[in-house]
């Protein structure tokens, strides 16, 4: 599944959502394009600055050809003011005191 973005990257919710939606892929050159693009669109001197790595790094963890690891992926969500959830498939998330 070909994942495109029609929107600016600049909302954290919208972003979050594209995110959602190519790792729920599950096809990992699809979840490294997508961090690619919202990293690029969220600067990714400033990115890879926050995550200790060099811009350079992360420009070749996140290109075509790029495998990166957890630990970067981890860090760029992080960066991205994001966290990642571990969630059931077809069950209720629970936000606070409420199921959505």
């Amino acid at each position: 599944m070909l994942l495109t973005c029609c929107q600016p990257l600049d909302n954290k919710e919208f972003i979050s959502e594209y995110l959602k939606a190519a790792f729920e892929s599950g096809d990992i050159s699809e979840i490294t394009r997508a961090l690619s693009e919202v990293a690029r669109a969220r600067n990714m001197t400033d990115l890879a600055a926050k995550m200790g790595i060099s811009r350079q790094g992360l420009y070749k963890t996140l290109s075509e050809n790029g495998n990166p690891e957890f630990v970067t992926i981890q860090k760029l969500i992080t960066a991205l003011g994001l966290q990642m959830n571990i969630i059931t498939p077809g069950k209720p998330v629970r936000k606070g005191d409420r199921v959505v």
